[in-house]
């Protein structure tokens, strides 16, 4: 169990996906349908889409939407999207992953090439740089979830790997497999978390120098942005003085 968290800031800026609301239901609701296609259409008999409507209530999706979502896949109905993983390096050497839900592989995949190639990054092959990552169980809790001592006797004895609090609030790590039981646990002691997901998680960190922030942030952004793009990992670190300066 381990110290304070600078991960916040290595997934990405508190916030980014804020800005477009609209953009980010769609995001959750592919997710949701694709969860549901999977598997069964009821949360309580799939972890997944257990997972993704939880990740939606958190981000306050109106329910309907969220049963509009199950229902889709339950009808059949909408497009069948494939999970996609591509690998690459943003400025400064920074690894990063780009996780994708896509109905047309050659769209995403020339999206994604133009953002890397547009914001002083390069894309690489498969299994570029996931040797770089560990693909964990992540549960997240705001600061008023308890104090550090409180969340990690919860972690302890839901059975998480490591717990990193800071002033921002509490990231609980797990293994992989424990992720749906280990939240679950926390869930009765400390209410629901802000975020439960499957990550990656970097072995190292690069610390980014001011010049690179600017641009790698308009990477992030650029692929945030994308409607197949689900989610982007990174191996960064920058610091507050750069955040600041940077108004990221």
């Amino acid at each position: 169990m381990a110290g304070h968290s600078k991960f916040k800031n290595i997934m990405h800026r508190k916030g980014a996906q804020d800005k477009k609301r609209s953009a980010m239901f769609s995001k959750l609701s592919r997710e949701i349908t694709v969860a549901a296609k999977m598997g069964a259409p009821d949360p309580d008999m799939n972890p997944r889409l257990r997972l993704a409507v939880n990740n939606a209530k958190a981000q306050s999706m109106p329910k309907d939407n969220i049963q509009r979502a199950i229902d889709k896949a339950s009808a059949n109905e909408g497009d069948d999207y494939e999970e996609i993983r591509y690998e690459g390096y943003g400025p400064g050497g920074v690894a990063l992953i780009v996780e994708a839900l896509t109905d047309n592989r050659n769209r995403t995949a020339t999206n994604v090439r133009t953002a890397f190639s547009k914001n002083g990054g390069n894309l690489g092959t498969a299994g570029a740089v996931a040797h770089g990552f560990e693909r964990l169980g992540l549960i997240e809790y705001p600061a008023s979830a308890g104090d550090e001592e409180k969340v990690l006797e919860a972690a302890i004895e839901a059975g998480a790997d490591d717990v990193e609090s800071s002033e921002d609030g509490h990231t609980i790590w797990t293994q992989m497999e424990a992720l749906h039981e280990v939240a679950g646990a926390l869930e009765k002691v400390l209410g629901e978390a802000e975020n439960v997901k499957l990550a990656w998680k970097p072995n190292i960190t690069v610390e980014v120098d001011e010049d690179s922030a600017g641009t790698l942030f308009k990477l992030v952004d650029a692929l945030d942005d994308d409607d197949d793009v689900q989610t982007v990992w990174g191996n960064y670190e920058v610091s507050d003085e750069i955040m600041e300066k940077i108004g990221a």
